[in-house]
């Protein structure tokens, strides 16, 4: 079948591109594994895993995204979907729908997933508090 999406194939290998800082938030590592480029733009798929102790944890925000996948590939991490707390242990995917209020305020030391996100230049929204939410776990 003859491909028109204009998309070109990508193979990342692990040791292709560094974790770096600077990402959506400073305590977390990102890796990105070359679909952004790729798919210009269209989708994002990247690595991310902790690099300091949940201390303030994300906020209350929402994301302007047509889709969302979070899976969990090391670790653990606590979210609040809307009202819910939602413990994401590895091998956990999750789906965010679109506009889903939400606020990651725990996780491991070890935590590391895999989130895809189309388009790839998706926007972070901050949001009023839904409700109260849990202390994250103190790392030793």
């Amino acid at each position: 079948m003859l491909d028109t999406t204009g998309t070109r194939f990508s193979h990342v290998k692990p040791a292709d591109t560094e974790w770096k800082g600077g990402g959506l938030r400073d305590f977390f590592l990102y890796k990105d594994l070359g679909v952004a480029e790729a798919t210009h733009g269209k989708v994002i798929a990247h690595l991310v895993k902790a690099n300091e102790a949940p201390e303030q944890g994300t906020g209350w925000h929402r994301h302007e995204a047509e889709f969302q996948i979070v899976i969990m590939t090391k670790g653990w991490a606590r979210f609040m979907y809307e009202d819910q707390v939602t413990l994401v242990e590895a091998g956990d995917c999750v789906h965010q729908r679109p506009g889903i209020r939400h606020f990651l305020f725990d996780y491991s030391p070890d935590m590391e997933y895999l989130e895809i996100v189309g388009p790839a230049d998706f926007k972070s929204i901050d949001v009023d508090p839904v409700c109260e939410v849990p202390a994250p776990t103190p790392w030793k």
